[in-house]
């Protein structure tokens, strides 16, 4: 009888929840409580620099223009903490594109895009996008962060010069639009960037047309530059998606902000160009100390 109960009590403990349970706590089970801030919060933080930095850009571009983008590299790499610039060129490519499109939209439906030498643009220089990303892929990482510091030296002092104004739209010239837009692009795959600096001169010189149609045509081949060096640096595994979802995020809000106070900020673009220029110069030099002053 004794070993009967005693059995019987021996299953009942190992059928009970242990006391922990009872008493509602465990040390390795969650509380199911799904509004839980303290367990999200470690998720929060993680994710905060890229969607920050993908804000970043996006205001910027919104409000600045041209060289806005530039600055999404050396984010991804120095704050986001992504350690393969291959890999940092190849995520930004795509998130650029996205945010490329994504802003030429309301350009289309207020009809400020020339979608003819727009199209002629971007063929072209999606053949240099390619040609350039692969070069990119096959040059040392460290080498490849300090030629982007030097090409942002060169953004820096382009963003200063006045911009020029509008010429007469004439026919635009297939060869030498052609020629321009393979440049363009062979350096926006190479350095895994919008090329809108390059685009924009670019289609006034070979087309003569206005500014802003220049500015709103120019985000068609921008977004076919970034996709087509997202899919070369793919094709390698070289994409983080789940960072790029994050950025563009960020970005498309970012974006919104920035086109919301481009009204307001108006008469202080100029001097918002000169800031921006000056931050894109310093965060350069800082780039170039990282990766020449530093020892490998």
């Amino acid at each position: 009888m004794g070993d009967s109960l005693s059995r019987i009590l021996d299953i009942g403990d190992m059928l009970s929840p242990p006391a922990a349970e009872k008493r509602g706590r465990t040390s390795d089970t969650p509380t199911g409580n799904p509004y839980d801030v303290e367990a999200l919060l470690p998720g929060l933080i993680q994710n905060l620099p890229a969607v920050l930095s993908g804000g970043l850009v996006g205001f910027s571009l919104a409000l600045i223009g041209g060289g806005g983008s530039i600055l999404a590299v050396p984010l991804l790499v120095y704050v986001v903490g992504v350690r393969s610039p291959h890999l940092a060129i190849g995520t930004s490519a795509l998130a650029v594109a996205v945010n490329a499109f994504a802003n030429l939209l309301p350009h289309g439906r207020a009809g400020n895009v020339h979608w003819r030498p727009g199209a002629l643009f971007a063929g072209a220089g999606v053949v240099g996008a390619l040609a350039g990303s692969s070069l990119g892929k096959a040059v040392d990482g460290r080498d490849l962060l300090a030629l982007f510091a030097v090409l942002m030296l060169v953004v820096a002092v382009l963003m200063l010069r006045r911009r020029s104004p509008a010429r007469k739209a004439k026919e635009p010239d297939r060869l030498r639009l052609s020629a321009i837009a393979f440049g363009a692009g062979l350096l926006a795959g190479f350095f895994g960037i919008g090329g809108g600096f390059l685009v924009v001169p670019g289609l006034v010189l070979a087309t003569g047309m206005g500014l802003l149609n220049a500015i709103a045509t120019s985000l068609f081949s921008v977004g076919a530059f970034g996709l087509a060096t997202a899919f070369n640096y793919a094709l390698s595994g070289l994409v983080d998606w789940p960072l790029a979802f994050k950025f563009i995020l960020g970005g498309l809000v970012g974006g919104w902000l920035g086109a919301a106070l481009a009204g307001r900020l108006s008469r202080r673009r100029e001097v918002l160009t000169y800031l921006f220029s000056a931050a894109i110069a310093a965060v350069a030099l800082f780039m170039l100390y990282r990766t020449l002053g530093v020892p490998r």
